[in-house]
């Protein structure tokens, strides 16, 4: 180990190794040291600064081997509501590292998304890049379309700008304006500059606001379009330079925001995709459909499918067929794909979704 624990002049970090090594982003690192899980010749390190010489020493973690590799994957996948994307949760819900079946490399997510929220999920083994891109020092922003119940009060968005006081602080948006309007609802833009818990959730209601849907259409400038909920595909070199250069971490220009951000795909009555494990396997890179069961596959993009009840049905009261007006409430997400209610069979209600 080069130097004391604390650390000598030479060597390397050792959270900032484990990083490189793909094995957590930096601050996740720093948890696993202090968990007493990382272990350096065969010896425990709990000490934060602690440094290491790649070339000499053996860096184990929960007693598996740690070696730095030159390659990184990438990968972006959209995240359907209902899994978290922390790599485990103790309260045994779906994570979205399930979603990445035939990704062989030991990814993981940068930052997080709710539970119930969905969209741009990107997915790594390079932790100095995961690192820039969380920390609100390098400036990363994070666009997000939020419906909200009604027609959001011109002074409700200026006070996001503005700033207010949430428990863990003061908070505000970067831009908040309308983005398109539905029969009763309004999808509005929201940018923040940080990651915090829930944060757009708690900045909508802190000013009134009544969240309906979160969905995040890009990270990084890269944008989820051509990708169902569920699915994933490897990121471009191009793409991986792009967000390199927003952060400092190579030299050319950097992402361009997206001139038109994708719609938020359409929620049906089957609910959301079908669990990983009962999917077919796929291919390292290609890009999955875990909506698809044994025996039984959803209807290809276009054709009529039943809605839940997560959508209007585009019915009134007593069954009556009324007039569905354009966007959310017509079937749509925001700039959503076109599609339409069939009728329920006979002797049967309208299929429900969770």
């Amino acid at each position: 180990m080069a130097g004391d624990e604390k650390g000598g002049p030479d060597g390397v970090r050792l959270q900032k190794y484990l990083a490189e090594a793909g094995v957590a982003s930096r601050r996740k690192a720093e948890e696993l040291i202090l968990a007493g899980r990382v272990k350096v010749n065969a010896r425990a390190v709990t000490v934060l600064g602690s440094k290491v010489d790649p070339a000499r020493d053996l860096v184990t973690v929960d007693g598996r081997l740690v070696s730095r590799s030159e390659t990184r994957s990438y990968y972006l996948l959209y995240k359907p509501p209902g899994c978290v994307t922390t790599a485990s949760d103790p309260e045994g819900r779906p994570t979205a590292l399930e979603y990445l079946r035939g990704v062989k490399e030991r990814v993981f997510s940068v930052g997080r998304l709710d539970f119930d929220a969905e969209g741009a999920v990107l997915f790594t083994d390079d932790g100095e890049l995961a690192n820039r891109l969380a920390h609100p020092r390098y400036g990363h922003r994070r666009t997000y379309l939020v419906k909200v119940r009604g027609e959001p009060p011109p002074a409700a968005l200026e006070r996001l700008v503005a700033g207010v006081r949430l428990e863990d602080g003061p908070a505000r948006a970067l831009e908040a304006v309308p983005h398109e309007r539905a029969e009763r609802n309004v999808w509005i833009r929201v940018v923040v500059g940080e990651g915090r818990f829930h944060l757009v959730k708690r900045l909508c209601e802190a000013v009134g606001l009544q969240v309906q849907r979160l969905y995040r259409p890009e990270f990084g400038g890269i944008t989820v379009e051509g990708l169902r909920p569920g699915q994933f595909r490897p990121l471009a070199p191009v793409e991986v330079r792009a967000l390199k250069t927003a952060v400092g971490l190579a030299g050319g220009a950097p992402a361009v925001a997206p001139r038109e951000l994708p719609r938020a795909a359409r929620r049906h009555g089957h609910g959301p995709p079908a669990p990983p494990e009962l999917a077919p396997a796929r291919r390292e890179g290609e890009r999955g459909e875990p909506g698809r069961r044994e025996g039984k596959e959803l209807p290809p993009r276009g054709e009529p499918r039943v809605r839940g009840r997560g959508e209007d049905a585009g019915r009134g009261p007593r069954g009556e067929q009324r007039q569905r007006g354009r966007g959310e409430d017509a079937g749509r997400g925001p700039r959503g794909g076109a599609g339409g209610a069939r009728r329920p069979p006979r002797g049967g209600g309208d299929r429900r979704g969770r």
